[in-house]
């Protein structure tokens, strides 16, 4: 197996190595890397912004192991901090190979491959990679952002926004749909990331408040398995091009309290005290355009 440099990976993913994974030689199982590197893939999924099960059903199959190789090259032990590469070398007519790697500051640890086929899952037959999954790896390798955010009107866009801020605020955190929806929808602008096989994955919006030069962002929302990826940020960074570009020269926005820091991040500031709303705790904060 050739020699993989960091410079060859456009994503890693970072583990720690835990106490129940090491063995009597004071050393990482051999079998723990195939779950870092299982691990790895479903962060690479993350990155692509392809939530995997609810792709791979819309695209009528499943992904099942043809073929997993590794090559030991060092040991891990117990609290080492690895970086686990993974990368799409190879797509057959049914099959998708990948390059992973895991890497311990500048030591490879071990190398490999796993191989997927693309299979129909009744059948378990294998069949062709279909040509959008097909152009979301070969696009995300290539270096192309995993999503295309678009913004627009309510008319537009209010179709996937609403299922996917149904799917986030009122299914998984259980607001009250009376209280998910208002009349402000028709005058904001929205924007929703559609991922590399034409999914919306994410979504937000800012209208204009009584203060004059001041828009707030609200109804942030990203599926589940995307959160972390880099979808959110995505969504949020085009709404403030988007308030930015109509003149305005402020930001708000009520966080709830666990993405304060995504927020700051982005350059938000905390204003005053937590508080409560819709049932869950929230923070003002503020940013200058």
């Amino acid at each position: 197996m050739n020699n993989l440099n960091r410079t060859d990976f456009r994503f890693s993913e970072r583990l720690r190595v835990r106490w129940s994974e090491v063995d009597a030689q004071k050393v990482v199982f051999n079998a723990h890397y195939l779950s870092y590197f299982d691990t790895a893939i479903a962060g690479y999924w993350r990155a692509l912004a392809l939530p995997y099960e609810a792709t791979l059903a819309a695209l009528d199959g499943d992904l099942f192991v043809r073929k997993a190789s590794l090559e030991y090259r060092s040991s891990a032990r117990y609290d080492d901090l690895l970086d686990v590469g993974i990368r799409c070398r190879r797509i057959g007519n049914s099959s998708i190979s990948f390059d992973a790697v895991a890497w311990r500051g500048a030591t490879t640890v071990v190398a490999g491959e796993l191989v997927y086929v693309f299979t129909d899952v009744a059948g378990q037959v294998p069949r062709p990679v279909p040509a959008a999954l097909r152009t979301a790896l070969e696009r995300y390798e290539a270096g192309a952002p995993a999503v295309e955010v678009k913004v627009g009107r309510w008319a537009e866009l209010g179709r996937d926004a609403q299922a996917i801020r149904s799917a986030v605020f009122v299914q998984e955190q259980g607001i009250p749909a009376e209280l998910e929806w208002d009349a402000a929808d028709a005058g904001a602008m929205h924007a929703v990331a559609i991922n590399g096989v034409g999914a919306a994955v994410a979504t937000g919006r800012w209208l204009d408040t009584d203060e004059p030069g001041v828009a707030r962002i609200g109804r942030m929302a990203v599926l589940a398995p995307l959160r972390s990826g880099g979808v959110g940020r995505a969504v949020l960074d085009a709404l403030v091009a988007s308030a930015r570009e109509a003149g305005r020269e402020a930001l708000m926005l009520h966080a709830q309290a666990s993405a304060v820091a995504f927020y700051h991040r982005a350059g938000f500031e905390p204003v005053g005290p937590e508080f409560v709303e819709a049932g869950i705790p929230h923070q003002e904060m503020r940013r200058r355009l």
